[in-house]
């Protein structure tokens, strides 16, 4: 039976299905609209650094064949056939996305979906309709992303500026199109189903039926019109819309006429010259000699040579200054807002932004940890109850929240201390009260008690996080994760968090002599701390 997401909602494969040979069926439609899908394939940056796994209509599948284009069939707009243990390590996400061909606008969509069929049967499907959306000309339905495993999440994030406005953001570069492509005709179905209704049946991981090998490729998405003659073959594809960076060829300095050679002497042609032609004359005081015959001319003192700077850089540019070129706007470019599609993203270090307008539910974060927002949101005073506050005050780990809620972007900070979003599927993990800055309302939350003194804000207690969601961890500075063995001892003052079914013990390093002798080395409690592999401590270079 499929799984109904919303947006927002993410999960492992593996929880949905054993198979690795998966199919993407799309459904999207509008009366009179166009509609072109693609799938990116992103690095770690989340950049598409290599056009080849730009997959769409011009370029149908991955130089690997792990991620295949096959056309409308079994009810879907346009599917794709991906190869999960065959996607290189470089491929880090693979972004589902769909733009429209033409005039018209996201909000005037029908009822459309995104699913994943494996072994012939629907695993997950993510339903959105028009009335989500407004002005965006493109939308991004679904990733998915290697985090330790493969996972999938329902996007559902629009963009006014179209198929440009998409490559912006996954840092392609787009050129004006010299004619409109030819229309594409339907690409022969990988395993065609049984039945219109029925997906594809491949993908399963130990069938016995063994699904239709694809046609060969010089057939596969050919356009039904005949096309002219190809171009020679380029290393990377040559999408219409994709201008690859290029360096241009500074002119060559012209060969300055040889000085005269002694007379009744032959004049000897030096290393790298054409017979007939000498050496240039040399360069007046303070000025640079002409390269010798098929060298490069030098470059002026304080800038670079032409074949020395970055692919797409303007020529003549001094050291220091920005490849983006002067002004106020190359100034901020360093600094713009960074959207991934995902509920909450990282701006920097110390900056963090949650889309309320991802996964429905609210979310809880520190009372004045806003310090700005986008959209129509609401902040409201969570109360801990009398309950709560009691037991807040009694074991320190009190925590003042507001609800956000609505439809919009808000930025979270606190003091400048470094954050860091660990998102839970349905595993725990304990931090202090002190290092919680924001979570998702969806997570559990409750005060565990430790046997011991001296834990991180100096109580007998921690809070303990669980079910599925997001929670954001403060730290001073940059932390480090250990993992746990018999022989991990913390200090109690510096660590930050640890997992859930970690054992924790109270070690203490007072001795006798300590009351003969004065003075002590000022780590007399630690906490030792025990489990099975896999469990894990977070430790910041700051002590409370």
């Amino acid at each position: 039976m499929a799984r109904e997401f919303q947006r927002g909602h993410k999960a492992k494969i593996s929880d949905l299905t054993a198979g690795t040979d998966l199919y993407v069926g799309v459904q999207i439609a509008a009366p009179g609209l166009t509609f072109d899908i693609s799938c990116f394939g992103l690095d770690a940056n989340e950049q598409l650094s290599d056009d080849r796994y730009f997959i769409f209509f011009n370029q149908p599948k991955s130089p690997e064949e792990s991620i295949q284009l096959l056309g409308a069939q079994s009810g879907d707009t346009e599917s794709f056939r991906v190869t999960l243990d065959r996607i290189p390590a470089a491929i880090q996400k693979l972004s589902f996305t769909a733009t429209l061909d033409g005039a018209g606008q996201m909000s005037q969509i029908g009822p459309g979906y995104i699913r994943i069929v494996a072994g012939g049967e629907e695993v997950v499907r993510y339903a959105f309709t028009g009335s989500e959306f407004t002005t965006e000309r493109a939308v991004m339905l679904g990733d998915f992303y290697l985090k330790d495993v493969w996972r999938f999440a329902a996007v559902g994030q629009g963009f006014d500026g179209g198929l440009d406005a998409l490559l912006k953001n996954f840092g392609g570069e787009v050129a004006e199109e010299e004619a409109p492509p030819a229309p594409a005709a339907a690409a022969p179905g990988f395993a065609p189903p049984a039945q219109v209704t029925a997906p594809p049946a491949f993908g399963a991981p130990a069938a016995p039926s063994a699904p239709q090998a694809p046609q060969p490729a010089p057939s596969f998405g050919a356009p039904s019109a005949p096309t002219p003659p190809p171009a020679p073959q380029q290393p990377v594809h040559t999408a219409p819309t994709i201008a690859a960076p290029f360096a241009p060829q500074a002119p060559q300095a012209p060969v300055a006429p040889q000085a005269p050679s002694p007379y009744g002497q032959p004049q000897q042609p030096q290393f790298g010259q054409v017979p007939g032609q000498g050496a240039p004359p040399a360069a007046p005081f303070g000025q640079q000699a002409p390269a010798p015959y098929g060298q490069p001319a030098p470059a002026p003192y304080g800038q670079q040579p032409p074949g020395s700077m970055p692919p797409g850089a303007p020529q003549g540019v001094p050291q220091g200054v920005p490849a983006t070129g002067a002004g106020l706007q190359a100034a901020l470019q360093p600094y713009k807002e960074t959207a991934t599609g995902q509920r909450w993203t990282p701006q920097n270090q110390q900056l963090m932004r949650v889309d309320l307008t991802m996964g429905g539910a609210g979310v809880l974060a520190r009372q004045g940890s806003m310090v700005m927002y986008q959209g129509k949101v609401d902040f409201g005073y969570k109360s801990a109850g009398f309950v709560g506050r009691a037991v807040g005050n009694a074991t320190g780990q009190e925590m003042q929240l507001m609800r956000c809620t609505g439809r919009g972007q808000v930025f979270l900070a606190e003091e400048g201390s470094h954050l860091h979003p660990v998102e839970l599927q349905g595993d725990g993990i304990c931090v202090s009260a002190e290092n919680v800055l924001a979570f998702d309302e969806s997570l559990q939350y409750e005060v565990r008690r430790v046997e011991g003194h001296g834990i991180p804000g100096g109580a007998l207690f921690t809070m303990l996080f669980q079910g599925t969601g997001t929670v954001v961890v403060k730290t001073h500075g940059t932390p480090v994760v250990l993992p746990v063995t018999p022989t991990t001892f913390a200090d109690c003052n510096a660590v930050v968090a640890w997992s859930a079914a970690s054992q924790v013990i109270v070690s203490s390093q007072v001795r006798l002599r300590r009351n003969a002798y004065p003075g002590h080395s000022g780590e007399t409690v630690n906490l030792q701390f025990r489990g099975a592999p896999g469990n894990f401590i977070v430790v910041q270079p700051y002590e409370v």
